[in-house]
Formats: C-alpha cells, structure tokens, sequence
C-alpha cells in the first residue's frame, strides 16, 4: 500500500492542501508510521484497519462534552487491532509505547525508527 492508497482509504484523515497528512505533534506522525509499517510486515489488512478506526470515530463523544483528537482515536485505534490480532497483550501495549517513545527520540530527524525487539 502506498502513502496516497492510505491517505485515500482511510476515514476524516486530516490532509492538508497538497492531500498530505497534517499532524499537529510528532506523536501523531509516529503513530501514523507504525500503522503502515504494522500493515506492511502483514498484521492486519488495510481494510481491518479502515474499519476499527471508524468504528472508533463513530464512538467520539460519550456524553461529557470532551472530545478526543483524530490521533487520539488513531491510537485507540491502532491499539485495539494490535490486540485483536494477537500482536501485543493490553499489557504490552504500554510497555510498546514506551519502547517507541524511546527509540524515536534516539533517532535523528529524518532517519527510520526501528524499534529492537
């Protein structure tokens, strides 16, 4: 799947003027790079993905008036799917993020993240 078939299947994805997408924090762009990437080593197909993060969208507002950002939901997202699959335990996730976090700020701009199993 390329960037432009990602950006064209996936729901209210924010794109700027040119059809890109816009993150407004480097999280959000993190995240966005580790659903390809989880996509394209084979863990779930493109329209498994599409799916649970519309369904997560659709559940955007439970009554108390807060509203969660579009990444935030991505996250959720991409966490619940991890599971569904068999990936990572709820209790993995925490400890994965916390492995991501720390191999992307040891990554100079511009270069891959890879995070070490």
């Amino acid at each position: 799947m390329t960037l432009h078939e990602a950006v064209n299947s996936t729901p209210r994805l924010p794109l700027d003027a040119d059809g890109g997408p816009v993150f407004e924090a480097p999280w959000q762009a993190r995240v966005f790079a580790m659903t390809l990437q989880a996509h394209e080593a084979g863990m779930f197909e493109w329209t498994e993905w599409a799916e649970t993060l519309g369904a997560e969208l659709a559940g955007d507002g439970d009554g108390s008036g807060e509203k969660r950002g579009y990444y935030d939901h991505w996250l959720s997202a991409f966490e619940k799917i991890l599971h569904a699959k068999g990936v990572a335990g709820a209790g993995q996730l925490g400890e994965l993020r916390q492995a991501w976090d720390e191999a992307a700020k040891a990554t100079p701009h511009g270069a891959p993240i890879e995070l070490k199993r």
